[in-house]
């Protein structure tokens, strides 16, 4: 074999492999088949391309849920810190209620950088059962206006609620 065919055939399965790669990440493709699972629409993979403090959405929330649905309500969805320094660990709770009327499933919590990490309850809430989101926000070197969120994935309608967080992050 030429080393012209070579170098074309490990092109192609560089191209494949950067393919398999692409819609494994972006969920498209569970790995157990060969037929790709519907994605999310163009826009909303553009919305979170445009918005690089937004957490991306993961497969899990992509998918349709099959279970009970529920509702929740969170009291407070957004919380401003106000002005605080670099370098300082700064937790909020934001409190819940399960308002449906089968129990409450939250599968993920996950904030949209490392500096904000938050904890939730693994367990079930009933309905009218009320939980809380733990949140600590580390800003770090951070500074100037700040706004982060946290994308909850639960077994409502819509899949997905954001709790955001803000702050005016001052130099020390």
């Amino acid at each position: 074999m030429n080393s012209t065919v070579k170098y074309g055939l490990m092109g192609v399965i560089a191209v494949a492999l950067i393919a398999n790669v692409y819609l494994m990440m972006t969920g498209a493709y569970s790995g157990d088949s060969s037929t790709p699972k519907p994605s999310s629409s163009a826009a909303s993979a553009a919305a979170s391309k445009a918005d690089r403090t937004s957490t991306a959405t993961s497969p899990v929330a992509e998918e349709a849920y099959t279970g009970p649905i529920t509702v929740v309500n969170f009291a407070q969805p957004m919380h401003d810190f106000g002005t605080i320094k670099q370098d300082t660990e700064n937790a909020h709770t934001f409190t819940f209620t399960n308002t449906g009327t089968e129990p409450l499933i939250i599968e993920n919590a996950k904030g949209s950088c490392g500096c904000t990490v938050p904890k939730y309850p693994k367990e079930p809430i009933p309905p009218g059962g009320t939980g809380e989101i733990d949140i600590v926000y580390k800003p770090g070197k951070q500074k100037n206006k700040q706004t982060k969120t946290v994308t909850i994935t639960a077994n409502t309608e819509p899949r997905t609620t954001t709790l955001t967080i803000s702050a005016n992050v001052e130099e020390v």
